[in-house]
């Protein structure tokens, strides 16, 4: 059975639209009914109208509490019968309002191997500690950042001469082939288990 998925990112967008392009290759059985954003100018926007995804988007200042703004998203993710959330470069913690009705249903990915590196630059964070591998992590969500139990990880090689950009390329390049398989893989569990 396809799932419901809503997409949250902050930013470009390009694992969404991996996640998008995966599931136009028939190798993610899902059904994204919605994009939640909290950057009014992001290019995600842009990328979900081109491939007709629906939009929520709010800017955090205009409410007086995560809870707040929270409580709108999950009314959308009522209405749209969202059955999991994928956060896709989503710079926000996610809160209990939404923790709690979607507990065991919220995924996030992550650039380095966690727990190293957590939080926000995590491929500056390596290159500046010096590591010879870093890579990607896939987990589910808790209340903490970036501490939720490791479903899949991958190594990426940090090579001598690595800028940022060129470690960003190569770590998006993983992610972007692992996001959709493990969310696949997931899918296919939790369906199996409920049959």
């Amino acid at each position: 059975m396809t799932k419901n998925i809503a997409i949250f990112a902050s930013g470009s967008g390009s694992n969404f639209q991996a996640l998008l392009r995966a599931i136009e290759k028939q190798r993610l059985q899902a059904n994204p009914v919605l994009l939640v954003c909290d950057s009014p100018h992001a290019l995600v926007i842009d990328r979900a109208k081109a491939a007709g995804v629906d939009c929520f988007v709010f800017s955090p200042k205009a409410y007086s509490s995560k809870a707040m703004f929270e409580k709108d998203i999950l009314l959308q993710l009522q209405e749209k019968h969202v059955d999991w959330i994928v956060l896709a470069g989503y710079m926000r913690l996610i809160g209990e309002t939404l923790l709690t009705p979607f507990a065991g249903r919220i995924l996030n990915i992550h650039p380095s191997l966690l727990p190293s590196f957590p939080g926000k630059d995590a491929i500056g964070q390596a290159l500046q500690a010096g590591v010879n591998i870093s890579g990607v992590t896939i987990h589910y969500v808790d209340h903490g950042m970036d501490t939720g139990p490791i479903i899949a990880q991958q190594a990426v090689v940090v090579r001598s001469d690595d800028t940022k950009a060129s470690l960003a390329r190569r770590i998006q390049k993983v992610e972007h082939a692992l996001y959709p398989r493990i969310i696949q893989e997931l899918f296919h569990e939790t369906t199996a288990l409920s049959v």
